[in-house]
């Protein structure tokens, strides 16, 4: 009977740990999305009227936060905390700050959300276009903001910049992750510029196809 040593069964060990992990990096994600994104206003009806009313989000949950709970919640007592159905399955979440007891967020400081986008379809962007017009409210696009990929840019009432992105291709079934999936060679001349070590490389890369 052939036997084996204690260092070859580890790298045995070894080897399957990392065949099961490139499996799973193949598989995707083991998230199914965006449970809530939470932002911050000071004026909530106001916040309201233009997700529910011009981005069509319906308010979904509507509650204070208890006295005493941090859980890294903004440093005030008995916040409103508003919940909004953002589609998918997905939810945008609001904090109500204080009127004048926080300044206004640099979006382009480090740690900081530069904008979100929404994803949709190019019939439900059409009708969000005459909505804003019809509101006023300033934008810019749509735009192929990448290949194939087409953006129309705006702001909330409280400056949060906003995005809503489709791919007219698609029609009614977006395909986000597929579309912008790129293949190793597509994404290796860029990841060089972060990193020239082959191993990270080719971990980081392991999921893509060649």
């Amino acid at each position: 009977m052939r036997e084996f040593t204690m260092g070859q069964a580890d790298n045995r060990a070894s080897q399957a740990v990392e065949g099961h992990r490139k499996a799973h990096e193949r598989q995707g994600s083991p998230f199914k999305g965006v449970h809530h994104l939470v932002l911050n206003t000071d004026d909530i009806k106001t916040t309201i009227d233009f997700y529910s009313g011009i981005l069509h989000m319906p308010l979904i949950h509507a509650l204070r936060v208890p006295p005493g709970i941090s859980r890294g919640n903004p440093p005030f007592e008995r916040l409103r905390h508003y919940f909004f159905d953002m589609g998918n399955d997905n939810m945008l979440a609001f904090f109500e700050l204080p009127k004048g007891e926080k300044d206004q967020a640099d979006r382009d400081g480090v740690a900081a959300m530069q904008h979100v986008s929404f994803s949709t379809t190019p019939q439900e962007a059409e009708k969000l276009l005459k909505r804003l017009d019809a509101a006023k409210i300033q934008r810019a696009g749509p735009l192929e903001a990448a290949p194939g990929c087409w953006s129309i840019y705006f702001y909330d009432p409280h400056g949060v910049r906003l995005e809503v992105s489709y791919q007219p291709e698609q029609g009614d079934e977006q395909r986000n992750v597929d579309h912008f999936r790129q293949s190793r060679e597509g994404m290796l001349k860029e990841l060089r510029t972060v990193s020239d070590d082959q191993a990270w490389l080719d971990r980081v890369m392991a999921h893509l196809e060649d």
